[in-house]
C-alpha cells in the first residue's frame, strides 16, 4: 500500500478525530441506541433510526481514520528547506491581481483550501513542486489559466 504523506499537525488532528470518536462518540451513541430500543417498536422508532444511521457513520469514519493513520507517513516540514517540495509555505502573488496568497502544501486529508492548506495533489501544488522564490508558474484552473509569482518560501 502507498504510503499517505502527513505534516506534524495533520497527523495530529486526525488522531485526536479518533480518539475523540473511540472514546465519547460512540460510547454515547450506544447509549442513545439502548433508550431509543427501551421506548419499544423498533419499527416506527425515528429515535432509534436516527441513532443507528448516525452509529453506522461514526464507524465508517472511525474505519477511515485507522486507515489513514496506519498508512501515514509523517514528514517534519521544519527539517526541509530549499525549493518548494511537501511540506512548504509558500507566499504566491497573482501576476494578474497583484493578490497575495500563502498556502502550505499539505496531504490529501488535511487539505482545506478556506484555511490556506493545498492538497499536494491540486494543479497548483502540483505547478509548485520544485520551484524556487522568484519563479513564476502557470496553472490551468476552472476559470482559465492564472500565473504566479513565487515570493516567499519557508518550512514551520
Amino acid at each position: 500500500m502507498e504510503k499517505i504523506p502527513l505534516t506534524r499537525s495533520g497527523y495530529d488532528k486526525l488522531d485526536a478525530e479518533l480518539k475523540q470518536l473511540k472514546s465519547v462518540e460512540r460510547p454515547a451513541i450506544i447509549e442513545a441506541i439502548s433508550e431509543a430500543r427501551a421506548h419499544g417498536d423498533l419499527s416506527e422508532n425515528a429515535e432509534y433510526h436516527s441513532a443507528k444511521e448516525k452509529q453506522s457513520f461514526i464507524e465508517g469514519r472511525i474505519k477511515e481514520l485507522e486507515g489513514v493513520i496506519s498508512l501515514a507517513e509523517v514528514i517534519d516540514a521544519t527539517k526541509l528547506n530549499g525549493t518548494i517540495k511537501f511540506g512548504a509555505t509558500v507566499v504566491l502573488v497573482d501576476e494578474e491581481t497583484d493578490e497575495e496568497k500563502t498556502y502550505q502544501i499539505v496531504g490529501e486529508y488535511e487539505a482545506d483550501i478556506e484555511n490556506g492548506r493545498l492538497n499536494v495533489k491540486s494543479p497548483l501544488a502540483r505547478a509548485l513542486i520544485g520551484k524556487d522564490e522568484g519563479d513564476s508558474v502557470e496553472v490551468r484552473t476552472p476559470g482559465g489559466e492564472r500565473s504566479y509569482e513565487i515570493l516567499k518560501i519557508s518550512y514551520i
